[in-house]
């Protein structure tokens, strides 16, 4: 068995997430501490007590699954007694999850990535205005026809695929206008549901140039070291472990598709077998039987899932 270790993204928040962790192990409360301390903001509170909406705001849910997911890295390595990056032969993480892989990889510690995903969720949420831009989750069509509807609803706007979940299951991201286009257009083509989400901007798609450029300032200031094992990053769903590389894709990713189909793909080429999720939520492992039916997806994030998870290493 080979093993990938990956880390969910925005939307995977829940109030309550974290609080078994921190009520059952100290390193996980010292994790949360650190994220809260890096912010100046009481951030495990709005995790563990809420409320929602403060939680689901971009700026907050991107730092505080962060910190969830490393709070059961933290956890894993202290019960088992090895580092992560001796356990599996990859890392990867779904949009804003890709900072939570490369801080459990050892690229920058937990204060940076909290304050860079804070940066991040800032950028994002300021790149463009309220009900300008909008996604939409097209379901039953497949990336490449999910792209050619994009084109066909753009008409002069913006619309983008932004997100490659798995097969049948692909986002765009775009113009408010444009994207429901999009919508319309897919059930023409067949989709089986198109939907508006549930997200306070358009992601991954050119309207958020002005938040790739925050960050690539942003992350310029940012010292990182070799992951020790290589990260599959989102935009070329393929691995690397060099910094300045890492620096690059981490820029270019906010603009760019999270290519997660292809990604998972990629590390099953690469021998992959097991991929376990580390954080809140199940989206990741949930998603692994849809895109290849070889794999095995487990999800780890609560102090049973982590006593059942060591029992099999």
């Amino acid at each position: 068995m080979t093993r990938a270790f990956v880390f969910p993204g925005q939307g995977s928040q829940a109030v309550g997430m974290g609080k078994e962790l921190a009520d059952a192990f100290p390193v996980a409360r010292e994790v949360f501490q650190e994220v809260d301390d890096a912010l100046s903001q009481k951030l495990s509170t709005l995790m563990f007590e809420g409320p929602e909406n403060e939680l689901t705001l971009t700026e907050n849910a991107q730092p505080a699954l962060m910190s969830v997911s490393l709070a059961v890295t933290r956890v894993l390595e202290s019960e088992g007694g090895f580092k992560l990056a001796d356990k599996c032969d990859l890392v990867a993480g779904h949009s804003l999850g890709e900072y939570s892989a490369l801080a459990a990889a050892g690229t920058f510690g937990i204060a940076d990535a909290a304050r860079l995903l804070k940066i991040r969720g800032q950028a994002m949420q300021a790149a463009v205005p309220v009900g300008v831009g909008a996604m939409a989750a097209l379901l039953g069509l497949n990336y490449v026809d999910a792209v050619a509807v994009a084109e066909e609803a753009a008409q002069g706007d913006v619309c983008t695929a932004a997100n490659d979940n798995a097969d049948g299951q692909v986002v765009v991201s775009g113009h408010k206008a444009a994207v429901e286009r999009a919508i319309e257009i897919a059930k023409e083509k067949g989709a089986k549901r198109a939907v508006l989400l549930p997200v306070s901007a358009p992601f991954h798609c050119p309207l958020m140039q002005p938040a790739a450029d925050r960050m690539a300032e942003a992350l310029a200031s940012v010292a990182m070291n070799a992951p020790g094992k290589p990260v599959v990053a989102n935009v070329i769903a393929e691995k690397t472990a060099d910094p300045e590389t890492i620096r690059k894709l981490l820029v270019e990713q906010v603009c760019g598709t999270v290519r997660w189909r292809e990604s998972v793909l990629y590390m099953k080429e690469q021998g992959i077998t097991d991929l376990v999720e580390l954080g809140a939520g199940k989206v990741l492992s949930g998603m692994v039987r849809r895109i290849d039916r070889d794999l095995t997806g487990l999800a780890v994030n609560g102090p049973a899932d982590i006593e059942s998870f060591l029992g099999t290493l």
